[in-house]
């Protein structure tokens, strides 16, 4: 097998094992110990903002906790299948290369599964924590300067949505400064257009006027 189909396949099975683990949607999860979907509550996604407006504080630290979690998982899952379960004996100087993809395929898989999961008819939430849980694996000081944006963005405005975007958006083009790969850069890019086209009808309700604030108890639709 050649070294280029080797790392697709590796990578490709990273996506696929990352995915799995992204697909337990923890705001589903959680929601069933309530007796609550909350995909038919609220706004009407499947992650941590609609559950703390739909079911509260506790369970919304439980979905951030698991949502988190479950990036991080991911990452480590596809850094340590692309690592040792296939033969490295001759990519010994790709190492470092090898072990970030497996670390972004992982991640990039959990994304797309909590976006889409498969054990929940592929019907999940917008990816903001896990997205968020990937980058700090990968670049923990690019995670941290973009959680202070978030949280600035959303001190000023109340708004959730808005914080995401904006961070989300800010994320490619300070990796493209900092001179990154050019497989993390693309992977920013990606992550961000991930973030941005699952919050597509946030972004039309911002401009609208009649987004939901942080502290509302329901969402406007």
């Amino acid at each position: 097998m050649s070294q280029l189909l080797w790392i697709i396949s590796g990578g490709t099975i990273c996506i696929l094992l990352g995915y799995l683990i992204g697909s337990a949607n923890t705001s589903l999860i959680i929601g069933r110990f309530y007796g609550t979907d909350v995909r038919r509550c609220g706004s009407g996604n499947a992650g941590m903002t609609n559950t703390l407006r739909t079911l509260g504080k506790l369970p919304a630290l439980l979905v951030i906790i698991g949502d988190l979690l479950k990036g991080v998982l991911a990452c480590a899952a596809g850094y340590f299948v692309i690592m040792n379960i296939f033969n490295l004996q001759n990519l010994h100087e790709q190492r470092a290369f090898i072990g970030q993809l497996g670390v972004l395929s992982g991640g990039i898989g959990a994304i797309l599964g909590h976006n889409w999961p498969l054990y929940f008819g592929f019907r999940g939430g917008k990816g903001v924590l896990t997205t968020f849980a990937v980058i700090l694996f990968v670049a923990p000081m690019y995670g941290l300067i973009l959680l202070a944006l978030f949280l600035l963005i959303v001190a000023l405005t109340r708004y959730i949505s808005l914080g995401s975007v904006v961070a989300s958006l800010a994320f490619p083009f300070l990796v493209v400064l900092k001179g990154n790969s050019a497989e993390f850069i693309v992977f920013a890019f990606f992550v961000a257009f991930l973030v941005i086209v699952r919050h597509r009808t946030n972004i039309v309700r911002l401009i609208r006027g009649n987004e939901s604030k942080l502290g509302d108890k329901k969402a406007k639709l």
